[in-house]
């Protein structure tokens, strides 16, 4: 079964025409990053009036008389499970917290043991990251607003349990078997094993490495995939991970130099994957970007470094501002932002932290943006303007009992 996607021109769509992607960035505009039904007069002037070229879906909607065919397999962009939250945010609260504990428990523990020179039993990696996964299938954001208060406890654990989180959270997207996604949580915490055999000076110094020094933090991932393969029962698609997640859609990555699809899905998903929290995390040699910036550096690089089509799934399953954000509203205030509204991205529900004078406020307060009241005009409704790094204004979630 194969997704069936083709391209025209934006003045050739038609009502009844299912819109999949467009030849610019879906911020800014008014639809939701999963495409739309055009049905409306409205659409077509919009997207007429800022787009060259649009895809539209036939298994969705109406097919054009023309068009470049484009057809993407559906096993790697979409998958045939598809997943609903089968709990409420608050409701999964106290359970993403245990989970997370667990999971932070057993990874610290694996990580400690593989640097003392011991074996990555595949059954305790799975241990490790089945509670993430379970927590993930309930509901698709709580799991990261916990993380998001969590204290860092130091780059390469909070890396590794990212990453776990981040890879499982993508493939629920993707619409993956459960089963799988417990392989791609495990291949996300064990990224970065490999530099378990690498001097931690090395790893950890800020100032910049020579060639030779480069060379070495690059032989991670072989060390990675062959600590891997010694300890027996890992599967392949975790392997296949860890070997090709510095590899790149352009064939600019390493160790092989591989390119598009003789990369295998698991290692495109693993590249973005693990791009994306390196970029948006503390570490020695840079300050984090902002989850915003992060999906915005991904989008710059698509069909370069990353697979074009997995970059625009990736922003869809975070959403523009992703939970954990720090925001900053059109009315002054500052919020971090709690959980996606599917249908209105640009829109989520959030936690209010202060007051337009950017002073923290007495009492935080939930706020949906979705939610607002009728009788205010949709122009005067309370919007996000900008994504702001954690720091800014002195602000950190971790650190305000939320």
């Amino acid at each position: 079964m194969r997704v069936d996607e083709r391209r025209i021109a934006a003045r050739k769509l038609l009502p009844g025409m299912y819109v999949c992607r467009l030849d610019r960035a879906w911020e800014g505009t008014p639809f939701p990053l999963q495409g739309f039904m055009a049905d409306s007069q409205e659409q077509l002037d919009w997207v007429g009036a800022n787009c060259n070229a649009v895809w539209v879906d036939i298994s969705l909607g109406i097919a054009p008389a023309d068009g470049t065919r484009n057809q993407v397999p559906e096993s790697e962009l979409l998958g045939a499970q598809h997943y609903r939250n089968t709990a409420e945010f608050a409701e999964e609260l106290p359970q993403a917290r245990e989970a997370l504990a667990d999971t932070t428990r057993a990874a610290t523990r694996l990580i400690d043991e593989a640097a003392a020179g011991g074996k990555l039993g595949p059954e305790e990696v799975r241990e490790a990251v089945e509670p993430v996964v379970q927590s993930i299938l309930r509901n698709a954001d709580t799991l990261f607003w916990v993380n998001t208060l969590r204290a860092s406890a130091g780059y390469a654990y909070s890396h590794a349990i990212n990453c776990s989180m981040l890879a499982a959270a993508f493939g629920r997207h993707l619409g993956l078997p459960s089963g799988l996604l417990v392989d791609l949580a495990s291949g996300g915490l064990l990224l970065d094993i490999g530099k378990t055999r690498l001097p931690e000076s090395l790893v950890t110094r800020p100032a910049a490495l020579s060639p030779p020094e480069m060379a070495q933090v690059r032989g991670h991932v072989l060390h990675g995939a062959e600590m891997l393969e010694s300890s027996d029962g890992h599967p392949p698609e975790v392997v296949a991970m860890v070997r090709t997640h510095h590899e790149r859609w352009d064939g600019t990555g390493y160790p092989k130099g591989l390119g598009g699809l003789e990369i295998p899905l698991y290692g495109r998903i693993a590249a973005i994957v693990d791009a994306f929290d390196a970029m948006t995390s503390p570490r020695p040699w840079a300050p984090p970007r902002s989850r915003h910036l992060a999906l915005q550096e991904l989008y710059a690089g698509r069909d370069g470094a990353f697979q074009g089509e997995l970059v625009e799934q990736f922003i869809s399953c975070l959403g523009v501002f992703p939970t954990g954000s720090l925001v900053e509203l059109d009315n002054g205030q500052v919020a971090v932002v709690m959980t996606q509204n599917p249908s209105r991205r640009l829109r989520p529900r959030v936690m209010l932290l202060t007051g337009p004078d950017k002073q923290l406020l007495a009492q935080f307060q939930p706020m949906d943006l979705m939610d607002q009241p009728g009788d205010v005009p949709v122009a005067e409704q309370v919007n996000v303007v900008a994504a702001l790094p954690v720091g800014a204004y002195g602000l950190d979630p971790a650190e305000l009992y939320l």
